[in-house]
């Protein structure tokens, strides 16, 4: 079964309150699970890879054999698919573990797009960290 995966992750701050979300989809565009997560204080980018973790931990608790990640980080996007090379120390082991985790399936993609083509991980992540911020003020 493939599934089609939107991940999102973001900080408020550079580096600040971090959350990640996923969304999946069978082939018809049918969203099959939803996730988020709060992960603490950390750049976009190592939002964005813990987003595609995310993602790829929830399609094979779907059941996925092939799946396609959609995100909106052009960096992580090439990184992946080898155009760029991993440079940040904090990076080389998300890299390493997504890595590990996209050779699990029969076959895979990553690709990135613009943001508004990504809107409902977008949505997951501020609502997760509007819930962090809510909670943390009150």
């Amino acid at each position: 079964m493939k599934l089609v995966v939107n991940v999102d992750g973001g900080a408020r701050g550079n580096p600040g309150p971090a959350a990640a979300a996923a969304v999946a989809a069978d082939e018809a565009g049918e969203v099959v699970g939803e996730r988020s997560a709060y992960i603490g204080a950390a750049t976009n980018n190592v939002a964005e890879y813990r987003a595609l973790l995310l993602g790829l931990e929830l399609a094979r608790e779907l059941g996925a054999s092939e799946v396609e990640v959609i995100n909106d980080s052009e960096l992580v996007a090439r990184q992946i698919g080898g155009e760029y090379k991993v440079k940040h120390a904090g990076l080389k082991p998300l890299f390493v573990e997504a890595m590990r985790e996209l050779r699990q399936f029969d076959s895979w993609a990553v690709r990135a797009v613009r943001r508004e083509h990504n809107e409902r991980a977008d949505e997951l992540v501020n609502e997760a960290l509007d819930e962090f911020q809510s909670g943390r003020a009150g």
